[in-house]
């Protein structure tokens, strides 16, 4: 009914491109419009000035020869002010946007390892908008923003970089591994060091404290029966102890057959080996 009386209506961020016999005459804003079709005014078609979103993918190789895919997102609109160009200009918007971030992509890329292209894709990014914002002007768009949202390593790759970093965990994890048991080692051996320490510090007290009650011994037997020497209390003192050791031995139920010289000149040997024995311990304490 509207378009027979000559009126149209234009919808908000939306543009109209009425053309009059053929040609372009105006650009309509939203809004009601009085359209004389009599007069050969007619609308060539509409253009829309929302923010669109196209994404391409683009596979390319790196400089390492590593084939990969980029993902890329471009958002961009169609300017008010230059609605005639983007209209009459260009015939396929996304194929002409596409085109030219495959280009900057693969120009781009290759320049870089993997490791680099993950790490420089802001870089990236920033180069293929500003070379869309340089040709796409023309024509009437604007380049929002451009965002690299992925890239993707060939399959075998990325099961590759997963092995690798496995391994590398894996051999941080053994180092640590052994850095504590190198730990627990020397733990250990300054524990049984410090072990051995005390017990010897506990054997030459006790011997200390053996050869000071045998020298009392002998002081006080000394004293209380006249005529004895202190060696003679002495190879009495060692002699008792060594029946009291044959004694013990012969008790035991686990002990061996023990064969050792027997008779009173081997007591009195032994009763000097023994006797030997101890003064020395007890010169090297003090």
């Amino acid at each position: 009914m509207g378009q027979a009386l000559g009126c149209i209506q234009v919808d908000q961020s939306t543009v109209a491109i009425r053309e009059t016999f053929g040609k372009f005459d105006d650009v309509l804003a939203p809004g009601c419009h009085c359209l004389p079709w009599c007069f050969g005014s007619q609308v060539a078609g509409r253009l829309s000035l929302r923010v669109q979103q196209l994404d391409v993918r683009c596979e390319t190789k790196t400089k390492d020869n590593v084939f990969v895919t980029v993902v890329a997102s471009i958002q961009y609109r169609a300017l008010a002010e230059k609605a005639s160009d983007a209209f009459y200009k260009l015939s396929n918007t996304r194929g002409q946007i596409q085109s030219y971030v495959f280009d900057v992509i693969r120009a781009s890329v290759p320049k870089l390892d993997l490791d680099s292209t993950f790490e420089q894709k802001n870089d990236i990014a920033k180069s293929v908008e500003e070379e869309l914002e340089k040709a796409m002007s023309h024509y009437g768009f604007e380049i929002v923003q451009t965002l690299i949202v992925d890239i993707e390593p060939d399959e075998h790759v990325k099961r590759s970089m997963n092995e690798i970093n496995a391994a590398a965990r894996m051999r941080v994890a053994a180092s640590e591994k052994a850095e504590a048991e190198k730990i627990l080692q020397i733990k250990r051996a300054e524990g049984e060091a410090e072990s051995k320490y005390l017990s010897g510090l506990g054997i030459a007290r006790q011997r200390q404290a053996i050869v000071d009650g045998l020298r009392d011994s002998v002081l006080a037997f000394s004293e209380n029966v006249p005529g004895t020497s202190s060696k003679d209390v002495m190879d009495m003192v060692l002699v008792t102890q060594y029946f009291d050791t044959m004694k013990e031995i012969g008790a035991s139920s686990k002990s061996n057959s023990v064969f050792i010289p027997h008779g009173p000149g081997a007591v009195r040997d032994i009763a000097s080996q023994i006797r030997d024995g101890l003064l020395q311990g007890s010169s090297i304490q003090e």
